[in-house]
């Protein structure tokens, strides 16, 4: 699982070919993981949204460590927001989809009660394996017998 969670860097910017359901939520558990321990030391450093609601001064509410774990919050996201996008566009292509369909669904988002039913919708086609054989993105990311193709570029 592990080479599945890093598998989207080595594949950094490619949009084209396909990805399996094993790549996109490995590389979606890792974002989640490391998401979920910053935000978790910058609470513990001193970060308290209610003082900075409250004195509406940011350098005066957070302390300096709260404020270096969001610096490398914000630079993590920047890091992993192109292969996150190349990744969601490949596991669209395995369901024999447009990658543009990862524009509607953000779109979509915006609105008010269709994002609800528009995020519903896009976790259900992440869900849903994707087409058996080769299709109009590129050959299967498995084997016809079910077992793992190596993984190019690693």
């Amino acid at each position: 699982m592990l080479e599945y969670m890093i598998m989207p860097f080595y594949r950094y910017a490619d949009f084209s070919g396909r990805a399996r359901r094993m790549e996109f939520w490995s590389f979606a558990f890792l974002n989640f993981i490391v998401t979920s321990i910053l935000v978790t030391l910058a609470f513990s450093t001193g970060f308290s949204h209610r003082a900075l609601i409250r004195k509406a001064e940011f350098g005066g509410s957070l302390g300096i460590a709260a404020i270096a774990f969001f610096a490398i919050l914000a630079m993590y996201s920047l890091a992993v927001l192109i292969p996150l996008i190349a990744t969601n566009v490949r596991r669209l292509h395995d369901r024999n989809m447009s990658g543009w369909w990862c524009l509607a669904f953000v779109v979509l988002g915006v609105i008010p009660v269709f994002g609800w039913i528009g995020s519903i919708a896009y976790l259900v086609i992440m869900f849903l394996p994707g087409t058996a054989g080769p299709n109009r993105y590129g050959e299967d990311p498995k084997a016809p017998d079910g077992s793992e193709v190596p993984i190019s570029g690693a």
